[in-house]
């Protein structure tokens, strides 16, 4: 079982409204809830949205969907959070719609609290307010994390920073990317998006002088997030132990194996079908980075001029991870 609450808060009663938070908690319900292929992954994510008075989420609603989340023994329980942020020296609050002063709002540790004392095996935490890299910290002390075994929390903005809109308003910077890497930017070679790959997306897409997001996790291995659509097909994956025996194999081109012939090429002889076929998925595997010509600019030179190709150290890797079937 897969939980997820996504909250998006625009209006607030006493303090400045937002434009773009509501959008967010769509957006991210939109790509949790399935993957690429159609299937279930986050089963009907529970969403709280306030755009207007008629809506409100106060921070006594916050704390209770929040607590009923983590009560259960899921495979993955997601917190999702677009809206205000505030920050003192006790510590960091989420602001539901009736906040006055910001230290009136959900407080991030009983957040944390709740997510350390879960039974659920994977419990993650994802921040898009400003200040929200202080989650996880300890309220006297920030160099004391409180991150148990099992969570994982990534946040829009360090504790000192405000999380920003894109350009025009409407969603939010950290968001935007957050969608687009579950969409498949942040996918490995068999699809999975976890979260260590969503944030080395959100971390590299973003400048040294924007905000910074955070990330924070306790886990022996990280859980796929969503299975977006692979970039190579599996059963290409898996004949890379085949074509490539060894880590240093050089597979032997020439130009039976590429299809194509200059108009006026009559010295070179005929494509061979079989050799085809297999060149076929050696230039996927360029494509994705696993595999790269030897002594030649592409692998349609290094074919037509007898070179060969090697793997990468990309390539290198996934093939251990075939030939341990760990693919």
């Amino acid at each position: 079982m897969r939980k997820a609450l996504i909250v998006g808060i625009d209006y607030y009663d006493h303090i400045s409204g937002l434009s773009g938070c509501v959008n967010d908690a769509h957006s991210i319900k939109n790509a949790l809830e399935r993957h690429a292929d159609g299937t279930v992954n986050f089963a009907t994510p529970m969403l709280m949205v306030s755009s207007g008075s008629s809506e409100k989420i106060t921070q006594q609603d916050l704390m209770e969907a929040a607590k009923a989340l983590f009560e259960d023994n899921a495979e993955v329980a997601l917190f999702y959070f677009a809206g205000h942020g505030h920050i003192e020296d006790v510590g960091g609050f989420l602001c539901g719609t009736d906040c006055k002063t910001g230290n009136d709002g959900f407080r991030l540790s009983d957040l944390i609290m709740f997510a350390r004392k879960s039974p659920a095996t994977n419990r993650i935490i994802i921040l898009d307010s400003c200040h929200s890299g202080i989650a996880g910290n300890g309220e006297a002390d920030s160099k004391i994390a409180e991150i148990s075994e099992g969570m994982t929390v990534l946040t829009a903005s360090a504790a000192n920073q405000y999380a920003m809109e894109v350009d025009g308003g409407g969603a939010g910077v950290f968001t935007t990317l957050l969608v687009d890497a579950l969409g498949g930017a942040a996918a490995n070679l068999v699809g999975d998006v976890t979260p260590g790959s969503v944030y080395a997306h959100i971390d590299q897409s973003l400048g040294p002088w924007q905000q910074r997001p955070v990330f924070k996790t306790n886990v022996k291995s990280f859980v796929s997030l969503k299975k977006a659509a692979a970039p190579i097909p599996l059963e290409d994956l898996q004949a890379l132990a085949k074509h490539f025996p060894t880590a240093s194999h050089q597979f032997q081109l020439d130009p039976t194996f590429e299809p194509e012939r200059a108009p006026n090429d009559t010295h070179s002889p005929p494509p061979n079908p079989a050799n085809t076929a297999i060149f076929a998925v050696l230039q996927r595997y360029a494509k994705v980075n696993l595999v790269r010509p030897v002594e030649a600019p592409h692998m349609w030179h290094a074919a037509m001029a007898s070179k060969s190709c090697e793997l990468t150290v990309l390539g290198q890797h996934y093939r251990k991870l075939v030939e341990d079937k760990l693919i």
